[in-house]
């Protein structure tokens, strides 16, 4: 991306502000069919195996056991605060690596690991321990300098001195849930977190030795102002975490149960809540964060800013990674995975995952293959979501297309972007401009051939994108 500004322009952020996908894929989940199960996921990893230059793995676990509800969220979780259930929960998820990791050549090696959730620590630094020597026990792990083992904390039941023992099994970045600490907020969304505590994690965690710390916060909570998340954001700052995640909370009560509990009387109006990411954008670039797009802060060193700056960034259902060139490997209830070219999702109901595999079948309950359409147009919105740009020529020499006939209706569809100044279009490149740069999913919008018209009156699947 070439320029680091961003112009906040809240009249156009307004008139931009509609439903549509996040685009961690293209196609979205919603276009995954139940016709892909266990047979096409096998094809799919045998063909993979047979490219000429395999690529390089990486595994994302979802631990889905939460100790209480935060009303906000709309991941996939279960709460209880039984902990034996992280047991029986590993026992099958052992299981499925057994079933999984025989069917990828050996030699290609293992990259990045990501537990995700949930909340991943849920399980103790035992039991993370034994998920991990049984998948470096079945998987080739890289020993290259760049590998990532990433977990997602909830600082309020982690203790600091879990750290080391953490870095003792190999993960080597932290992200940890805020969202925001101004206590009238906490209050709203059930999630009660102290300053102190989530700094004595993030501290424990860089004595011993974890390279890299994300911090995530949310604008658009019930009750939130300037005041109090100015407050949360020089907090922040001053804990400096290596990136920072402000995502706009997406109030969908009639997709996710838990966001019944919030009081709408609470809740902020799109001016507010415009505000509250002006703000944020102001105080993380003043405090020397780079905007990498779609929510995403990173420090100039950061492993993601440097990925931005060579043209190396990706995007997949685990957020930005600075790795590119491998498949997904998605373990546990809901995960998702991405190899070759398909998609394939686990059973996001627990019992239906529990089923799978104690039939001995892989747990796959959707997928797709996607055709040349669907990796022409998955490649330009992965240079747009993490570039900032479509490369016009790059894609006709890739695809063997002439861009302008190809794309005839999506540039009509562009259009208007190009004439309030959001995109540049030129022969060989089409650039987000400083406006257009938080309108990214907009812009990408025009180029998804399963969307439906902007118009129609179904409840809305995606969130807005401001």
């Amino acid at each position: 991306m070439h320029s680091q500004q961003i112009a906040f322009d809240a009249g156009l952020l307004r008139r931009y502000d509609r439903p549509g996908p996040r685009y961690t894929s293209y196609p979205t989940a919603p276009q995954f069919s139940a016709a892909f199960g266990d047979a096409q996921l096998r094809a799919a990893i045998q063909a993979s195996n047979e490219e000429p230059i395999p690529r390089r793995l990486s595994l994302y676990v979802h631990v889905p056991f939460c100790f209480s509800p935060c009303f906000y969220c709309g991941c996939n979780r279960i709460i209880t605060r039984d902990v034996s259930r992280g047991e029986a929960y590993l026992a099958r998820l052992q299981r499925e690596i057994a079933l999984m990791a025989p069917l990828f050549d050996r030699d290609r090696e293992v990259i990045q690991l990501h537990f995700g959730g949930g909340t991943p620590n849920f399980l103790s630094p035992q039991q993370l321990g034994d998920v991990v020597a049984c998948l470096r026990n079945q998987f080739l792990f890289s020993e290259s300098r760049d590998r990532d083992i990433s977990i997602e904390i909830d600082p309020r039941f982690c203790k600091p001195d879990w750290m080391p023992a953490l870095a003792d099994i190999g993960f080597n970045r932290m992200s940890l849930g805020v969202q925001d600490f101004d206590p009238k907020v906490q209050e709203a969304v059930n999630r009660i977190q102290s300053v102190e505590e989530t700094r004595a994690v993030v501290d424990a965690g860089r004595s011993a030795g974890l390279r890299s710390v994300n911090i995530d916060l949310i604008y658009g909570l019930p009750g939130q102002n300037l005041e109090g998340f100015g407050k949360t954001l020089d907090t922040v700052t001053e804990i400096r975490p290596d990136r920072l995640a402000v995502y706009s909370y997406a109030h969908m009560p009639h997709l996710f149960k838990a966001q019944k509990q919030i009081k709408d009387d609470l809740l902020l109006d799109g001016e507010d809540k415009l505000a509250l990411l002006q703000l944020a954008v102001e105080k993380l670039t003043a405090a020397g964060y780079v905007y990498i797009g779609m929510d995403h802060f990173a420090l100039p060193d950061d492993d993601l800013s440097q990925a931005q700056a060579r043209g190396g960034l990706h995007r997949n259902f685990m957020g930005y990674t600075t790795h590119a060139d491998s498949d997904l490997i998605g373990l546990g209830v809901s995960a998702i995975s991405h190899i070759g070219n398909s998609f394939s999702q686990n059973p996001r109901d627990l019992p239906a995952w529990e089923a799978s595999i104690d039939a001995g079948k892989l747990p796959v309950f959707r997928g797709m293959h996607l055709n040349e359409d669907d990796e022409l147009r998955a490649d330009l919105i992965q240079s747009l979501m993490c570039q900032g740009e479509v490369p016009v020529a790059a894609l006709e020499r890739r695809y063997g297309i002439r861009f302008q006939e190809y794309f005839a209706h999506e540039l009509e569809q562009l259009h208007p972007l190009h004439e309030d100044g959001l995109v540049r279009i030129a022969p060989e490149l089409i650039t987000a401009t400083s406006q257009g740069r938080l309108l990214l999913r907009n812009i990408a919008m025009c180029f998804d051939r399963y969307l439906a018209p902007p118009d129609s009156d179904a409840r809305p699947r995606f969130s807005r994108a401001i």
